[in-house]
């Protein structure tokens, strides 16, 4: 593993991270750890930016789906400051899985996400 794939894959981890804290401090500090301050978070159904407005993003997919966890799905690409990778939210109780997307993330010199562009591959009905 290069240590540019080796940045992409601790980004994408911290991401993971983000969308799967609890709330509260442990999600602020996740956000935090993940996104820039003025990080962006973009996908068809919000376009976000700060740290506040992220976790706000976070919390009502986790109110939406309950007992879901998001992971990732296949490996992460990446080259430069950009990294390529797909997801899914498992419902934690049967293991399906009714939502899936593909998502790209820009990283700052530091390898914090500056933007997500999030795309949904499979929503439910």
């Amino acid at each position: 593993m290069s240590a540019n794939t080796e940045r992409h894959e601790t980004a994408v981890t911290r991401y993971f991270e983000a969308w799967n804290a609890g709330g509260g401090d442990t999600l602020a500090k996740a956000v935090a750890a993940a996104w820039t301050a003025d990080g962006r978070y973009t996908d068809p159904l919000a376009d976000v930016r700060g740290h506040e407005q992220i976790a706000a993003v976070i919390t009502a997919a986790h109110e939406r789906f309950p007992g879901f966890t998001f992971r990732p799905l296949g490996e992460v690409d990446g080259h430069h400051d950009t990294a390529r990778f797909g997801w899914e939210l498992v419902d934690e109780s049967d293991g399906s899985a009714p939502v899936a997307g593909f998502d790209v993330i820009v990283l700052d010199g530091e390898g914090r996400i500056r933007s997500v562009h999030g795309f949904l591959d499979r929503v439910p009905a």
